[in-house]
Order: C-alpha cells, then sequence, then structure tokens
C-alpha cells in the first residue's frame, strides 16, 4: 500500500504507473524527491532572492494555539536564508520551540536569551546565536525564565516597547540581516504586544480546518488597538494556509473563506499537513534540512520566496 501524502492524488503518488528503465530513477516519487533535494542542497541550487530596501520585520501571530505559528516561523525563516537572505528568529515563546528547530541550545545555563534583551540586561548582539544549519539564519533563543517576563515587564518603564527599543539597527546591518521573524506566543498578552510593536508587518498563519476563522476576529482588534495607540506602521500584510489536507472538502471550504476575507493578502502557497514537518523539530533541523525534497519542504521555499517577492513589487 503507497503512503499517501495529504493533498496528493494517487496517480501523482504512483508517478502513473510503475516505472519503465527508459523513464529513469527521478520518475519515481522517491527518485524525484532525492532529485529535488539534490538541486536544494547544491550552493546556489535555490536560487537567489532580491534583498528588501530596509530589513523587513515581520511578527508571525495567531492566539489560537496549534494552526503551525513555530513551524511557519523558522520554516520560512529557513527558506529565506537558503536563497541567500539574511535572517533574524526572535523566540518570544517560553516553550522555545523555535530555537529548538534552528539547532539552538536555549537549556544552557548563563546563556543570553530573549528574556535578558526584554529586560534590558544584554544587548542583541549578545543574545544572537547563530544556526548551525546555516550561516545566514539566526535566532534569539527563548528560555523558562520567559514564562514571567510578562509579570516583571508590567513595572517596566515603556513596557510595550521593550523589544523595538532592543533591536539595535545596526547590529541587524553588520549581520546582514534582511528579515526579522518574531514567534509569538498562543496568546494576546505583553510578549505578543512587544512583537506587534516592534514589526511593521504582521503574518497570520490559518489552519485548514473547522474553527479556522475562530478568534483571528480578536487578533484583529487587538492590531488595530496596537496601530492605533502604539504603531500606526503595522499592518496585516501576509495571510498563510497551513495543515492543508486535500482529502476532504472541508479543507478547500475553510481556505475559499479564508481567501474571501483577506484577499490577496493570502499566500497563493499552501501548507500540506504532513509528518516530515512535525517530526524535523525532534532532531534540531526545520524540514528544508531534515527532507528537502519532500512536500513539506518544497512548499515552504515557495511560500518564502512568494514572500520575499511581495516584499519587493
Amino acid at each position: 500500500m503507497v503512503d499517501q501524502d495529504p493533498g496528493v492524488s494517487r496517480e501523482t503518488i504512483l508517478g502513473g504507473g510503475s516505472p519503465t528503465p527508459a523513464q529513469g530513477f527521478d520518475d519515481t516519487p522517491i527518485g524525484a524527491a532525492a532529485a529535488r533535494a539534490s538541486q536544494i542542497l547544491t550552493p546556489g541550487g535555490a536560487g537567489e532572492l532580491p534583498r528588501p530596501q530596509s530589513t523587513r520585520i515581520i511578527t508571525i501571530a495567531n492566539q489560537k494555539g496549534g494552526v503551525g505559528k513555530t513551524t511557519t516561523t523558522v520554516n520560512m525563516a529557513a527558506g529565506l536564508a537558503l536563497h541567500g537572505l539574511g535572517v533574524l528568529v526572535i523566540d518570544l515563546d517560553p516553550q522555545g520551540n523555535a530555537s529548538t528547530a534552528l539547532g539552538i541550545d536555549h537549556r544552557a545555563p548563563d546563556i543570553s536569551s530573549v528574556y535578558e534583551l526584554l529586560l534590558g540586561e544584554v544587548r542583541l548582539s549578545d543574545a544572537i546565536q547563530q544556526s548551525p544549519n546555516n550561516k545566514k539564519l539566526f535566532c534569539v533563543p527563548a528560555t523558562l525564565d520567559l514564562a514571567g517576563a510578562e509579570i516583571e515587564l508590567v513595572s517596566l518603564v515603556a513596557r510595550e516597547n521593550r523589544l523595538r527599543n532592543a533591536l539595535d539597527q545596526q547590529t541587524l546591518t553588520d549581520l546582514g540581516i534582511d528579515y526579522v521573524l518574531i514567534d509569538c506566543p498562543p496568546s494576546l498578552g505583553l510578549l505578543t504586544v512587544n512583537a506587534m510593536v516592534a514589526a511593521k508587518e504582521v503574518l497570520i498563519p490559518i489552519q485548514c480546518e473547522y474553527y479556522a476563522l475562530e478568534g483571528v476576529g480578536q487578533l484583529l482588534r487587538n492590531i488595530e488597538l496596537v496601530q492605533a495607540h502604539l504603531n500606526p506602521a503595522l499592518h496585516v500584510s501576509t495571510v498563510v494556509l497551513t495543515m492543508y489536507d486535500g482529502r476532504t472538502k472541508l479543507a478547500d471550504q475553510v481556505a475559499d473563506e479564508v481567501r474571501r476575507h483577506f484577499g490577496e493578502k493570502v499566500l497563493q502557497t499552501i501548507i500540506p499537513r504532513s509528518v516530515k514537518v512535525s517530526e524535523a523539530p525532534g532532531f534540531g533541523m526545520t524540514i528544508i534540512e531534515y527532507d528537502p525534497g519532500s512536500r513539506g519542504s518544497m512548499s515552504y521555499l515557495d511560500a518564502s520566496r512568494e514572500l520575499a517577492m511581495r516584499g519587493v513589487n
């Protein structure tokens, strides 16, 4: 029995029947994936993307849990880096899953993390670590200390501006950072507000499931409040459809509903539901390093390319 990937037809999986010797190895599903992986991993194989005129700071937010925020953050960051762009991921989720997926050690004692950065105890240059998976990919890791940060931030001056003030432009320039992606916790608390004040753009991942739009209205209202009182430049620039299962009509109905609501802000690329994507963080990798020829990897590469091209057009 063929292990069919969601959203892929049986004909696609089987390659139109058993390959003949004339067809070659690349005509089998495994062979095609291997060929794609080989091309991607070749230096320059993914191609180069134009750099934005100035550093794009994008907050990935959705207070609903399990929609693919962290997965989208790290895989799009890896995709942009693979295309030759400098990317910094700021892990604002106390669980530290983005740090794990990027291969960053965030459990070692005395580590400089986003917690110390928000409290003003360290500078951005002290907290940044380079991902071992790509020299263009950097991360400010999260530790468990971040779980209590919201309580400590309440009493601080300009508590909503702590992250924005900590993002030293000179450090970003010195490292050649083109994109800053901020991974938010699944809440609308002070950490998420800090992320929205620091950014100009919000990217919203929405899963193709029944409760997809539940809670998005509250998120949009919070964005409007931040825009009105703290950051007039903030706007929703991108919506990504995740966890798409082409075997169900529901997935198509949800995708159509999201496109009707958000219009051209929705990326054309849809991220399929994939076990491989879920497995990758367990090995300290994104899907692009873990299984570069897979559909999940190719989808995130396409999504990152689409995001980058929208920023320069």
